[in-house]
């Protein structure tokens, strides 16, 4: 079994949420978010405003793309964005590449190994000690079927019946270039909270994400701030767009549940 795409997912929750009789805005995003004593107002993009007692941000993250020709439209044909979970089924016995030096990169390269032929780990910089955890490079370096190449970038991609074929690799250095036949690209070079529009209301670390629990206290130390409850009283954060989460499904909805319970 390949398990469940996020957009089958994301639709088959929406269709419950609907059942239970949440109501939805479409055509619109949230601009804006102000309090006024007890009330917190969402402003919206067409100049509406929700008014409730409580908010909670569930925005997510865009994730960093790579800048080639033509790899847009092999999003989701060969060419996958953040985690590789679901996709690593479909790569049995065939050549992977994943683009990145962190964790998460380092993840889905020996997630993939599991089921691909040979696993390519392309990294920009000349090490990886800086951006990884020791224990993954170590069991990195340990799997039989994984390559890790410093000093590489993807430059090009092609593609065969609309799926990705192969991709085209730079040495940085020395500027060679090389194509080389490729049943998935995962790219994992990190990625940017949807929270430009909470500024100035809510807390935020300095790559953009919400801040809750303690990590929110900040200048008016909150003694009674529920863990997911952000520097605003009333106002939660959820899922990849908080400060600390661990970008997966399974603790995004752990983290819906307990907002919920918690408001």
């Amino acid at each position: 079994s390949r398990g469940i795409s996020g957009a089958h997912l994301a639709h088959r929750s929406f269709q419950q949420a609907w059942s239970f009789g949440a109501e939805f805005l479409f055509m619109r995003s949230a601009a804006g978010l102000e309090v006024h004593g007890g009330e917190r107002v969402v402003v919206l993009s067409d100049g509406h405003r929700v008014r409730g007692r409580s908010v909670v941000l569930a925005g997510g993250v865009d994730y960093n793309q790579l800048d080639v020709a033509g790899i847009e439209a092999l999003t989701g044909r060969g060419v996958y964005y953040g985690a590789a979970v679901s996709e690593a089924p479909a790569m049995t016995g065939c050549p992977v590449f994943v683009v990145g030096g962190g964790n998460s990169a380092g993840q889905a390269a020996l997630h993939l190994a599991k089921f691909a032929e040979q696993v390519t780990l392309l990294v920009r910089g000349s090490g990886l000690a800086a951006s990884m955890s020791d224990y993954l490079i170590e069991q990195m370096k340990a799997t039989r079927n994984i390559d890790i190449r410093h000093r590489c970038a993807v430059v090009g991609v092609t593609a065969l019946d609309d799926r990705l074929e192969s991709v085209t690799l730079e040495d940085i250095d020395r500027g060679i270039r090389e194509d080389v036949p490729a049943a998935g690209l995962f790219v994992l070079i990190g990625s940017k909270p949807r929270t430009d529009w909470l500024a100035g209301t809510v807390q935020r670390d300095p790559g953009g994400f919400v801040l809750t629990g303690h990590s929110a206290e900040g200048d008016d130390q909150e003694p009674n701030r529920l863990p997911l409850e952000t520097s605003v009283p009333g106002i939660f954060a959820i899922g990849d767009t908080r400060h600390g989460s661990v970008k997966r499904v399974a603790t995004a909805v752990g983290d819906g549940a307990g907002a919920i319970q918690q408001l």
